[in-house]
């Protein structure tokens, strides 16, 4: 019997492995660098957010293919080295997992800003617990001088103040004042640890005013939301208002929205 066919088997073997796990490698790592790419890009001012979108689309329309084309090469190099005999594949098994993750990564953040199955968001970026008066930003003025949106509600193309008002409450019918049986200086108190709690930047607060003025910023892209709070008293009870409007961006994939939300939830857990 020829000792040397096993021998060259094991090799063929081995050499499929190594290409197997170069492949997903190079394939998971470059479609997550490209997902990377896309908002390093922003953050520095390469291009714009439209152009990181694209690319951040263009990796998630690549990367559930490689992600799975990179799991089957990690468990294939695993069965190998258990069923066949190849020796160590420690090195092979760690690179075709790392191609894994970075491939997921790169499906899944972009996935993470998609709306809920049968939810769509309405292409709104400006929401207000108040319609009627909404509230105006003093101090976060200054930090919106090269913002691509206004300030004034319902003032971008296409849009007016009734339009906005329907559009969020058909959207958010939830989004509205809320009422506490609490003292101005405690709903005050109260608000402001929320909004640390919710990690905003602090831009302003002014107790005489029940005003509080906040930046939010969004984990990938590293938008800027600004968020104003207003609180006063009516009748017996502490009236609290909040808008939240982003900087840039037509609609806010229902960002302000969750925003204010998860504000108000804090405020009613505390």
């Amino acid at each position: 019997m020829d000792s040397t066919q096993p021998q060259a088997q094991s090799g063929q073997l081995n050499l499929v492995l190594k290409i197997l796990s170069g492949l997903a490698f190079i394939a998971g790592l470059g479609i997550g660098l490209l997902a990377l790419f896309a908002s390093l890009g922003v953050w520095f001012g390469l291009w714009e957010f439209g152009q990181g979108f694209s690319l951040l689309r263009t990796a998630n329309g690549y990367a559930d293919v490689i992600a799975i084309f990179a799991l089957i090469s990690t468990v294939a190099i695993l069965a190998a080295s258990k069923f066949f005999n190849t020796g160590s594949v420690t090195k092979l098994c760690s690179a075709a997992l790392i191609g894994t993750i970075a491939a997921g990564l790169a499906y899944y953040i972009p996935e993470s800003f998609r709306a809920p199955e049968g939810v769509s968001y309405p292409p709104i970026h400006d929401v207000s617990t108040d319609t009627v008066n909404p509230l105006q930003f003093v101090d976060v003025i200054p930090l919106r001088v090269d913002a691509a949106n206004t300030m004034v509600y319902g003032g971008t193309d296409d849009m007016t103040p009734s339009k906005l008002a329907q559009l969020q409450t058909e959207a958010y019918p939830d989004l509205v004042a809320h009422y506490y049986d609490l003292s101005e200086q405690e709903v005050f108190a109260k608000a402001l640890q929320a909004v640390n709690q919710l990690g905003w930047n602090l831009v302003a607060q002014v107790p005489d005013q029940g005003r509080i003025e906040a930046t939010a910023t969004t984990f990938w892209f590293r938008f800027k939301d600004d968020v104003v709070i207003k609180i006063h008293r009516e009748g017996d009870q502490t009236v609290v208002n909040a808008r939240s409007l982003s900087r840039v961006g037509r609609g806010d994939v229902g960002a302000n929205a969750i925003r204010l939300r998860a504000f108000f939830e804090l405020m009613e857990s505390s």
